[in-house]
C-alpha cells in the first residue's frame, strides 16, 4: 500500500498531522494506530477517566523498571491506546506551559521554537470559550472551555488566595503563576480529544485520508539512510505501508524511541544485546527521558457532596447518570481536576517550579486503591526536574512493552523542591474556607520531621503522566531530530510528538503536543513545497 505520508500514532500530534496534511487533496495520507476506534463511552464521558486510568481499557498501562528513588517501587505509566492517544484518557486539562519554556528551547539551538514562534500554532487549533485575543484563538478545531465547578473547588481557590497566592483567571495568558480554575478540552459535556477535534469531522469527507486502527508498527522500512515506510502487524499479518514523501513517527515518548530502536536506529550499546544490527547510529534515541514526579495529598472528608464510595455516593452517581444522559451536565461532565496552581517554592525564582492539581475526590495509587467514604486530593509535582531517565528495549519482539526508566527523584534537588511543594499544598488544604471540607490526611500519622516527610514522598511519589524528551530536538551529538523535526542523518523520516521536547515544559503536555503537530505539519508542507519549487 502506497501513500505520500505515513503517520505512525494517532495521538495528540498524529491526529493534527493527519488533518493538516490531508487538507491537500493531491496527497494520500495514512494514519496508523495500534489501538481501536475511539467508540468507548468511557472516553467521551469526562468522568470516565475514573474507569480508564487504572485499567487496560484503551490504555497501554505500562510499568517502569524498579525505581531506586521511589524505594524500589515500579512506577505506573498509563498511555492512550486508541484514536486520540493519551488525549482520549487524560484529565482534559489545557495548559501550554510557561512562555520561558519555549525560549529555553530556542536558546538550546532551536530558534524557530521560541514562545513567539509557537504561540500562533497554539492559537490556530484553539476554539477558546472567551473568544480570540492576544493569547487565544477562536474557531479552531480544539474546544477549550470552562467547567461548572464544585463548591469545594471555589473554596480551594479562595484558600489559595488566603494563603498568599494570586488568583489567576487564565494560566495560558499573560502570566502563569497563581491559583485558579483549569480550562479543559470538553465540548458540550463531552471529551474533545485530538480524535474528536481533528479526525471525526473528516469522516467520509477526505478520500485521500486512510485511518488504519489495530495496526501495530513493528519496524521502519529503510533503504540506506532513507525511510520508505513502515511494516505494520494487522490481525496477525505483516502489511507494508510505503511512503513516497515521508514517514512520520508520532508514537509518543515511549513508542517512538522503541520503534526507532527496533528498526536499527539508535545507540549500538542499546541494540546489540537484543541482536539488532545498527543501521543508523544515533546515541540519543531513548535518552533524556523527563517526567513530572508527583505526590498526592489525599484527605478523608465528612462532606458527602465530594466524590466517594458510599451509599450516598452510589445514589449521587445514579442521579448523575440520568442527568448526564439528559443534558450532558452534572457530575459526569466534570474531569474532577477542576482547579490548580502554579507556585514558586522560593520567591527568588523567576517562574513557578511546582504545579498543583486539585481533585474533588480521593485519588490513590492512580485510582487503583479505593477508599470507602468521601474525600478530596491535591497533587503536587515538580515542574522542571533535574532527574533524567531512559527508554529502551526489553526485547527485540515489537509486541513487548518498552523498558521505561524515568529515574525519579535520583537528583536530590527534585526531592527538596517536592518537599517544599508539599508544604505549600498542605498550607492551602488547611486554610479556610477549604478547611471545612477537610478531614483527615491519609498516610501522615506519625510523620512530622523533614526526614520522615522525605521518606513518605519517596514511598508514594509517581508520575503525573508527562513523559517527554526521548528523541529530543537540537544540534548537539545527542539530539535525535533537528529543529525541523527531521531525524538527523536520515532522509524522509521525521519525529513529531512530545519525544522531541528538549526540556520538559512547566505544565501538562497535551496542548504542547498538539502544537508540535501543528507546527510540524506546516514544516513538512513547506519543505515539500520547497522541493517542488527547486
Amino acid at each position: 500500500m502506497d501513500f505520500d505520508y505515513v503517520i505512525i500514532g494517532a495521538g495528540s500530534a498524529g491526529c493534527v498531522l493527519a488533518n493538516r496534511l490531508s487538507a491537500d487533496p493531491s496527497v494520500r495520507v495514512c494514519l496508523v494506530e495500534a489501538g481501536p476506534v475511539d467508540r468507548s463511552p468511557l472516553i467521551h464521558t469526562p468522568a470516565g477517566i475514573i474507569g480508564i486510568l487504572p485499567t487496560r481499557h484503551v490504555n497501554w498501562a505500562f510499568e517502569t523498571v524498579p525505581q531506586p528513588g521511589l524505594k524500589g517501587r515500579l512506577g505506573y505509566q498509563p498511555r492512550g491506546k486508541t484514536l486520540g492517544g493519551s488525549s482520549a484518557i487524560n484529565a482534559m486539562i489545557y495548559i501550554r506551559g510557561h512562555r520561558t519554556d519555549y525560549d529555553d528551547w530556542a536558546a538550546l539551538g532551536n530558534p524557530d521554537w521560541s514562545y513567539d514562534g509557537v504561540l500562533p500554532w497554539f492559537r490556530r487549533s484553539e476554539d477558546y470559550f472567551g473568544g480570540a485575543d492576544t493569547y487565544h484563538g477562536a474557531g479552531g478545531e480544539l474546544t477549550v472551555s470552562a467547567l461548572d465547578a464544585h463548591p469545594a473547588t471555589h473554596a480551594f481557590i479562595e484558600a489559595g488566595r488566603k494563603s498568599g497566592h494570586a488568583v489567576n483567571a487564565d494560566f495560558n495568558g499573560a502570566e502563569q503563576e497563581g491559583v485558579g480554575h483549569y480550562h479543559v478540552t470538553i465540548r458540550n459535556g463531552r471529551r474533545c480529544s485530538a480524535s474528536v477535534a481533528f479526525l471525526h469531522p473528516l469522516r467520509d469527507k477526505r478520500p485521500n485520508l486512510t485511518v488504519l486502527t489495530g495496526g501495530h508498527a513493528t519496524r521502519l522500512i529503510l533503504r540506506g539512510n532513507t525511510a520508505e515506510g513502515v511494516t505494520v502487524l494487522v490481525k496477525g499479518r505483516d502489511v507494508e505501508l510505503r511512503a513516497r514523501r515521508e514517514t512520520i513517527v508520532a508514537a509518543g515518548a515511549f513508542g517512538t524511541p522503541q520503534l526507532l530502536q527496533l528498526s536499527g536506529i539508535g545507540d549500538e550499546a542499546d541494540l546489540r544485546p537484543h541482536g539488532i544490527a545498527v543501521l543508523h547510529a544515533l546515541p540519543g534515541v531513548g535518552k533524556g527521558l523527563i517526567d513530572h514526579p508527583d505526590y498526592i495529598l489525599p484527605f478523608k472528608s465528612p462532606d458527602k457532596s465530594l466524590m466517594g464510595v458510599s451509599l450516598q455516593g452510589a445514589a449521587a452517581m445514579t442521579k448523575a447518570f440520568f442527568e448526564y444522559r439528559k443534558s450532558r451536565t452534572g457530575l459526569l461532565a466534570s474531569n474532577f481536576g477542576e482547579a490548580g496552581a502554579f507556585l514558586r517554592t522560593d520567591p527568588s525564582l523567576s517562574r513557578p517550579d511546582v504545579q498543583l492539581h486539585w481533585v474533588t475526590g480521593i485519588v490513590d495509587n492512580h485510582n487503583r486503591t479505593l477508599h470507602t467514604g468521601h474525600g478530596m486530593s491535591c497533587h503536587v509535582c515538580v515542574l522542571r526536574p533535574k532527574s533524567r531517565g531512559t527508554v529502551g528495549l526489553n526485547s527485540a519482539n515489537p509486541l513487548a512493552p518498552p523498558r521505561i526508566d524515568p529515574n525519579f527523584l535520583s537528583n536530590d534537588d527534585d526531592v527538596t523542591t517536592l518537599l517544599k511543594g508539599y508544604k505549600l499544598s498542605r498550607e492551602i488544604m488547611h486554610a479556610q474556607p477549604l478547611a471545612r471540607y477537610a478531614g483527615r490526611e491519609l498516610y501522615v500519622k506519625g510523620v512530622s520531621s523533614d526526614d520522615q516527610l522525605v521518606d513518605l514522598l519517596r514511598r508514594r511519589t509517581d508520575s503525573i503522566y508527562h513523559p517527554v524528551g526521548t528523541c529530543r530536538m537540537g544540534s548537539d551529538d545527542m539530539a535525535v531530530v533537528d529543529q525541523r523535526l527531521r531525524v538527523r542523518g536520515m532522509d524522509r523520516l521525521r519525529v513529531v510528538d512530545a519525544s522531541i521536547m528538549p526540556t520538559l515544559i512547566g505544565g501538562n503536555t497535551n496542548a504542547p503536543s498538539s502544537m508540535i503537530g501543528e507546527k510540524g505539519a506546516a514544516m513538512i508542507a513547506e519543505d515539500w513545497q520547497g522541493r517542488a519549487a527547486a
